[in-house]
């Protein structure tokens, strides 16, 4: 088991009770030391298997983490019968509330409202007072996610109108949740943390099941999720965790990387252990990007290193514009691809993909594109889960609604009373068949879509998912926790040779770094690399924002395992300036110093 582990990985694997963090530097095999941990607390530390909890933050990591785990017990010939809960903070939060959801007053049945949901009832409250075409629900929703993740009170939305309006949303919004019998995404994580810090009792029950969590990403830990950890952890301070805080990029949605910085000081009793050796990049990647991300103030110094060759100085190329640069980074990722390597097109916003995907189109080169539309949020797909949702819980009216606004109020009450029926009598890939015939689904999508043929293959891989269950309330939550930003990646071109229905395997794949973060390629194109895109011009002005932007640089950077190619057009980003020149070749008709083009940074 710990034969395959570096020096410092077996110590973290082997490490005793105390608060343990583990700062795992970029491609050091953070994942692999986690799993063995787990199998070694149960192989040779004879800990119960079910008093394991394993969170991290997506389905993705959840799995690997799960797979990695079962097998290194299977091969270790360790019975698997009892096993560890693994999961994300989501299932793990539905999971508590499933048990306790009386304490919330819910149903153990209740739904899991996605953001669509959330913004239809803020949308009705709006109504309610008179402001629906002046106000934004998606700018309440926020505000109200906000609340529920930082744990706000009423004091802090007092001293303006529209602060007390925004408290009075979210009040209202609330009791909507309640009366619909359901929880938003938010509420899987907060109304656990507030029901443990109300309920002593069901805290400790809870802290008795679980005498050992391991966390993996705990830089991306909101405040949440922090106080989960830390209010399960609080008796016998059997936690590990592990992450990077130069990975930390996602301000966005409420998580502060300093939740991992200050975990010493949380727990006085911690041990740190630093995990250093990168198995993924070359040198001159890891010598780059560890010169650029030794420029932010608030870290923890690591000093990562690699036995891997030296490869290709990092490739800075300076563009005309922004499809001459497309022109040339697909050129050189097709070149990659016919080799048989995985090329990653990275770049900081979404429609930085418009000239690449023209130009990918024009020379007709199969890709990739992650971040599209998801398939749980695909039109025909949503309609037939909303019938699911209420099958199993008729007072979810925020379901019904969208039947009977897409449907027609006579269909919708058709099936009203049917539904509830098959979802006791049928199996959900036959509840699902038995909705659209009731419906004349198909004739409707006929009528009011002109890409038939796609959606009813989107419906096919629905059932076909749906007969992996038995029960609808399983295959229902499976959808509800399935998490919005992570992206399977749709193919945008068929080959010509494979005929009209098979898609060719991309060797490119394009993304933004947000995405990207977790996945490794052999060669990495960074486009955009100017200043007002990556650092973001949003970011200029403030210090905090500005190094989480390095940060974002430095996980982009260090995607790459052999190959790190870095263009820009116009004003080079202050990024670029940064890295260490003994790993850089720069390509360009100036010197990259030109003044002419010299920034002050302020």
């Amino acid at each position: 088991m710990l034969s395959e582990l570096n020096k410092k990985q077996r110590e973290a694997v082997e490490a005793g009770d105390d608060p343990l963090l583990i700062v795992a530097g970029a491609g050091s095999g953070k994942t692999k030391t986690l799993t063995t941990r787990l199998a070694y607390l149960i192989a040779e530390r004879g800990v119960a298997p079910e008093s394991i909890l394993a969170i991290t933050f997506t389905n993705k990591a959840a799995h690997e983490m799960k797979d990695r785990a079962l097998a290194l017990l299977q091969k270790h010939h360790i019975p698997t019968t009892r096993e560890p809960f693994l999961g994300t903070f989501h299932s793990f939060g539905a999971w508590i509330l499933r048990r306790e959801a009386n304490q919330c007053n819910r149903t153990a049945d209740f739904s899991i409202f996605d953001d669509d949901d959330s913004q239809r009832i803020i949308k009705k409250i709006l109504k309610e007072f008179d402001l629906e075409k002046e106000k934004t629900p998606a700018v309440f929703r926020k505000e109200i996610s906000r609340i529920k993740n930082e744990f706000l009170l009423s004091e802090a939305y007092q001293g303006s109108d529209e602060k007390e309006l925004q408290w009075e949303v979210y009040e209202r919004y609330e009791r909507a949740l309640e009366k619909n019998n359901a929880f938003d995404f938010d509420d899987l994580i907060e109304k656990p943390v507030r029901l443990f810090r109300s309920h002593p009792d069901i805290l400790a029950r809870y802290q008795k099941k679980f005498t050992h969590i391991l966390v993996d990403e705990y830089q991306d830990a909101n405040m949440a999720q922090y106080w989960l950890v830390r209010l399960l952890a609080k008796d016998h301070h059997r936690v590990t965790v592990v992450g990077d805080d130069a990975q930390s990029i996602y301000k966005f949605r409420f998580s502060d990387f300093r939740n991992f910085l200050n975990f010493e000081k949380d727990w006085p009793t911690a041990r740190t252990i630093f995990l250093e050796q990168n198995y993924r990049s070359t040198k001159h990647i890891i010598q780059s990007s560890s010169g650029l991300i030794a420029q932010n103030e608030f870290q923890k110094k690591k000093e990562l290193w690699t036995d891997n060759d030296a490869g290709e100085k990092v490739l800075v190329v300076e563009h005309d514009e922004e499809f001459s640069q497309a022109d040339y980074v697909v050129h050189e990722a097709r070149q990659r691809m016919t080799r048989g390597m995985r090329v990653g097109i990275l770049y900081r916003t979404n429609a930085q993909s418009r000239a690449l995907e023209q130009v990918l189109l024009e020379y007709d080169i199969p890709y990739e594109l992650f971040g599209a539309l998801s398939f749980y949020e695909r039109r025909e797909i949503k309609d037939i889960v909303a019938a699911l949702r209420f099958a199993i819980n008729p007072q979810d009216s925020m379901s019904y609604e969208r039947l009977e606004k897409n449907f027609g109020k006579r269909r919708a009450a058709q099936v009203r009373e049917s539904l509830p029926v098959w979802a006791k009598e049928k199996k959900p890939a036959e509840v699902i068949a038995a909705f659209m015939a009731a419906m004349e689904f198909e004739a409707y999508l006929k009528q009011h879509t002109d890409n038939f043929a796609e959606r009813m293959e989107n419906i096919a891989e629905l059932i076909y998912f749906a007969q992996q269950f038995s029960e609808l309330s399983g295959l229902v939550e499976k959808i509800s926790l399935a998490d919005t930003f992570e992206s399977s990646g749709r193919k945008k071109r068929r080959t010509q040779e494979g005929g009209s229905g098979s898609l060719v395997q991309a060797g490119i794949f394009l993304m933004t770094i947000h995405l990207a973060k977790g996945l490794e390629f052999d060669s990495v194109f960074v486009v955009g690399v100017n200043e007002g895109i990556l650092p973001h011009q949003r970011s200029l002005f403030s210090q905090e924002d500005l190094e989480e932007e390095r940060r974002l640089m430095y996980v982009a950077m260090t995607r790459a395992r052999n190959e790190l190619v870095l263009n820009f057009y116009q004003v080079p980003s202050r990024f670029l300036y940064e890295l260490p020149p003994e790993t850089v070749y720069f390509k360009g008709e100036r010197s990259l110093n030109d003044e002419e083009r010299y920034i002050e940074y302020t």
